[in-house]
């Protein structure tokens, strides 16, 4: 008899594009539950749109400094080893701390500079779909297109060497696989930091034009070595991690929703309401990082002592029937602003202006190069990513 797989804590429970009933009765009942988090240590789980706001809006109740980087049993690294790997991660700091790592990165990352990149990303795009077209239907559209995509962009951004991809891109992936064991997690971690540090000493010696460049030339005396590193694998897993899955992911909803697919690929005025509302209905990030609380706290109509662990359903917020109606049906034409899938508060996703440009040329690009686009497999031999800590797919076969 074959054994069922084992299922992933509740929080990151998915049934294919949804999160599982049991997370809406949470929403709808009590709207938090007392769980286990990926890590084995119990947490409470917030599930409605308003109280998760709440949480993510109020850094010093709820503080993302030394949660569950510093509690994951198996974890073998010294705590000095662990304090220089969290240095630099904004993330797991709160402000002030946050705020004087944030300052330094913030004018990389407007609206109006990512404007500038615009021609650069239409034209890696352009690469990647004539490489498809000259290799031939059928493809897998994940290596082709979703990764590597976000991933080039990123490299040139940050000043990663493009040659270096799939070795970074693989262990990215493997770290962020909650299945695998620790201490293999952890080695990846230890290899990865030493990456990052070769790159950090490199653009300390030569700073390019690219942002960790301007880290050094700029900030160099106000930041460590250790916060330098910090940041370049915050900003390069984040960068093609999170934007790779949703276009992967997206384009797997579009197809099984045809008369939005048209949408999406003829309207240009459709499209930024699409990325939106497909972040929305997506949620590719589970609960973003636990926050624990500083205080004795009210949450949901609960009392939480200080030290708890708190997560923060974000795809079960994203679907609450008070932040919109039908929200458990995909409308391109809705664009509903004020959802979570980019957090909210003080750590609302730096990168998202760069996202949403992403996908905002990727999607209709990819759909009108190949107006016959159709997944190669039935919807339910598509593989999706259950135990990452940012949902997508495995891969996606394709046609056209």
């Amino acid at each position: 008899m074959t054994q069922a797989p084992p299922l992933p804590p509740l929080h990151m429970q998915r049934d294919r594009f949804d999160p599982v009933p049991e997370l809406a009765e949470v929403r709808e009942g009590p709207g938090i539950r007392r769980v286990q988090s990926v890590f084995g240590a119990p947490a409470w789980l917030v599930a409605r749109h308003e109280d998760v706001r709440e949480v993510l809006a109020d850094a010093s109740r709820f503080s993302n400094a030394g949660g569950l980087a510093m509690r994951m049993p198996g974890d073998t690294r010294s705590a000095e080893e662990k304090r220089r790997a969290m240095a630099g991660q904004m993330l797991a700091a709160d402000p002030p701390d946050h705020t004087r790592l944030r300052r330094f990165l913030t004018p990389e990352f407007t609206v109006r500079r990512m404007r500038r990149l615009e021609p650069r990303i239409v034209e890696i795009v352009d690469e990647h779909l004539d490489a498809m077209e000259r290799a031939g239907s059928p493809a897998d559209l994940v290596p082709s297109f979703a990764l590597p995509i976000p991933s080039l962009v990123i490299c040139e951004l940050l000043g990663v060497p493009y040659a270096d991809r799939d070795e970074f891109q693989h262990r990215t992936g493997r770290q962020l696989d909650l299945s695998i064991p620790m201490d293999e997690r952890v080695a990846l971690q230890r290899e990865s930091r030493a990456y990052m540090d070769r790159l950090v000493a490199g653009a300390k010696a030569d700073p390019g034009e690219d942002v960790l460049g301007m880290l050094v030339r700029e900030h160099g005396d106000e930041m460590t070595d250790d916060e330098l590193a910090g940041i370049a694998s915050l900003l390069l897993i984040a960068g093609h991690e999170t934007t790779s899955n949703m276009l992967g992911l997206g384009t797997l909803a579009l197809l099984r929703h045809p008369d939005q697919l048209a949408t999406v690929r003829d309207d240009p005025e459709s499209v930024d309401a699409a990325v939106e509302e497909l972040m929305r209905w997506l949620s590719i990030v589970h609960t973003g990082v636990a926050r624990t609380t500083t205080t004795e706290v009210e949450i949901a109509g609960q009392t939480i002592p200080a030290g708890e662990l708190v997560l923060c359903a974000l795809p079960t917020a994203n679907r609450d029937p008070g932040f919109v109606d039908d929200p458990d049906t995909l409308d391109v034409s809705r664009g509903a602003m004020g959802h979570l899938a980019f957090g909210h508060g003080v750590h609302h996703c730096l990168g998202a202006p760069l996202a949403r440009m992403e996908m905002r040329i990727a999607f209709p690009a990819l759909l009108r190069r190949f107006p016959r686009l159709a997944a190669a497999v039935p919807f339910e031999e598509v593989p999706f990513r259950a135990f990452h800590f940012v949902y997508g797919l495995h891969s996606l076969p394709v046609t056209w």
